[in-house]
């Protein structure tokens, strides 16, 4: 509807990614955690992931990134070294409308 979002203002559809950490991951990222963060510093430099990090309890992380739909936000997850490793042993994915300046949001 008209005048229902702020001129200079767009909701962007990303999508929002939370996984479980296995009960003993505290073990099993530290031989791949230095290529798990590579990845996501790249990732983040593409544009792709906007935020991620663990929570402090070790219970798991949330990544924000942009994908085109569920099944390759899905992709990306599965393709980290977190989820081949088991790491993470379960992730869920929603979308979110995140509130962005018009101009933050890449033309697809």
């Amino acid at each position: 509807m008209a005048g229902e979002i702020p001129e200079g203002l767009a909701i962007e559809r990303i999508w929002t990614v939370e996984s479980a950490y296995a009960p003993d991951a505290a073990e099993r990222r530290a031989p791949v955690r230095a290529e798990h963060l590579a990845r996501i510093a790249e990732l983040r430099e593409a544009g792709t992931i906007l935020e991620a990090g663990a929570f402090a309890d070790m219970s798991g992380s949330l990544i924000l990134l942009r994908a085109a739909s569920e099944a390759e936000a899905l992709a990306i997850v599965q393709a980290d070294v977190y989820f081949r490793s088991g790491v993470w042993t379960d992730c869920r994915i929603r979308a979110l409308g995140r509130v962005a300046r018009q101009h933050e949001i890449p033309t697809r």
